[in-house]
């Protein structure tokens, strides 16, 4: 059984449609981050960087004590590990999938997120912060564009890198970008939302998280974080 402390951000809904694909046992555990749920020291004993997703391992491959571990591209990493689906076997499979999830989690979160901030969140406009960031996020959709022109997936079968880059695609209207300028993004991008799995996985988010808005509250338990928090 895997423990998944999730909240309804992109990174959560990774983990949730990963583990809807390969059908293994979990149970969500929901972290109300706009609570500051992420705060509370059983949260912080597993995920240390305050932040979702986490997951607990209660039966690792390896056997012994559960295993316990935040950031979702190691975690992604660890459960294709952990059921041998969605990460090529071969040296040249699994490096064509690790560097495709990496450019995610390393350039599309990231750029996507500050996105979101400038554009949706910040207390005022500034309107070169979101200039720059929407700017970057066309580039990076252009880089998937163009990867996905003579390929179904991004590493040619459907993987991990896929499942870590969909849900940063989902919010383009709010990123203020358009699918149609980029039509094998488009054609991926719906490939992926009508899956089974994907479907699932987030008609789960829906029941958790009913009221998705940003008060002033939660604002200042989201953004106003310090090393003494």
């Amino acid at each position: 059984m895997i423990d998944l402390y999730y909240w309804t951000t992109p990174n959560g809904h990774k983990i949730s449609v990963f583990l809807e694909e390969t059908g293994l046992p979990y149970r969500i555990i929901p972290v109300d981050i706009g609570k500051g749920a992420q705060f509370e020291p059983a949260f912080l004993a597993i995920s240390p960087n305050n932040r979702i997703p986490a997951i607990v391992d209660h039966a690792p491959v390896s056997g012994g004590a559960p295993i316990s571990l935040f950031e979702s591209g190691a975690i992604l990493l660890y459960l294709a590990e952990k059921t041998g689906k969605l990460l090529p076997a071969d040296l040249r499979g699994r490096a064509e999938v690790l560097q495709w999830l990496f450019w995610q989690v390393g350039g599309l979160g990231p750029m996507a997120g500050q996105n979101h901030h400038f554009a949706r969140y910040a207390p005022e406009t500034i309107p070169y912060a979101i200039e720059r960031y929407t700017k970057e996020t066309n580039r990076l959709y252009g880089v998937l564009n163009r990867r996905l022109a003579d390929r179904p997936f991004v590493a040619g079968e459907y993987s991990i890198a896929d499942i870590a880059s969909y849900p940063w695609i989902v919010p383009y209207e709010s990123q203020g970008q358009k699918l149609v300028d980029f039509p094998h993004l488009q054609r991926w991008f719906e490939t992926i939302r009508d899956r089974p799995a994907t479907i699932r996985a987030y008609e789960k988010a829906k029941s958790i998280n009913t009221q998705a808005t940003i008060t002033e509250e939660s604002r200042r338990i989201l953004f106003g974080q310090t090393a003494s928090r």
